[in-house]
């Protein structure tokens, strides 16, 4: 069961991997956005490719049972130096998309440099500034351990923001840049 159905709407952000994936559970209420989850699977100690791919589908099915979110986001692999990589992660992606999809649940992709430029305006912020806005913007305590887990509540609030600007063409509130939502909504800083 979900932990607390007064929720509008509960995201689960995907930034997928083979060796690590990172996962962000929000849940919003009206324009409150609050973190439920994040962490990681550390896939490392699997014994081989398809190991991993078995445990990604079984852990990600867990976290949708419980959480029972609305939506998946996902961050699409981007073109590296190494195909071999490359097929791996997507393969991994692809295992996302089935749970998510074995459940009922839309899935959605964004390119890396479109969450980090919805998160932080700057599509080319490191880690460690995705981290950071996550961390200022829902008022967290203490930062996270694990990048890969910022990273995926980045991909869970651009899909938010993203959903938004899709409702304000039908006539919904949303925002044309970072500058301007921070403007509106002096109390998301701290």
């Amino acid at each position: 069961m979900a932990e607390d159905t007064t929720y509008d709407k509960i995201i689960l952000g995907i930034d997928p991997g083979t060796n690590i994936a990172g996962y962000g559970i929000i849940g919003l209420k009206k324009s409150n956005i609050s973190l439920l989850s994040m962490g990681i699977f550390d896939l490392r100690k699997e014994p081989d490719h398809g190991s991993k791919l078995k445990a990604i589908f079984h852990k990600c099915t867990d976290l949708i049972d419980h959480y029972l979110p609305d939506e998946v986001a996902l961050e699409a692999p981007f073109m590296g130096k190494n195909p071999q990589s490359m097929l791996k992660l997507g393969r991994a992606q692809g295992v996302f998309m089935a749970a998510a999809l074995n459940r009922q649940i839309p899935v959605f992709e964004y390119a890396p440099k479109r969450v980090k430029q919805s998160v932080t305006g700057k599509g080319t912020a490191s880690k460690e500034q995705v981290s950071g806005m996550i961390h200022a913007l829902l008022k967290l305590d203490k930062k996270h351990s694990k990048l890969d887990a910022s990273d995926a509540v980045a991909v869970a609030i651009c899909h938010h923001f993203m959903a938004n600007s899709i409702n304000s063409a039908r006539g919904n509130k949303s925002y044309t840049s970072w500058d301007k939502f921070l403007s509106e909504n002096p109390d998301k800083i701290r």
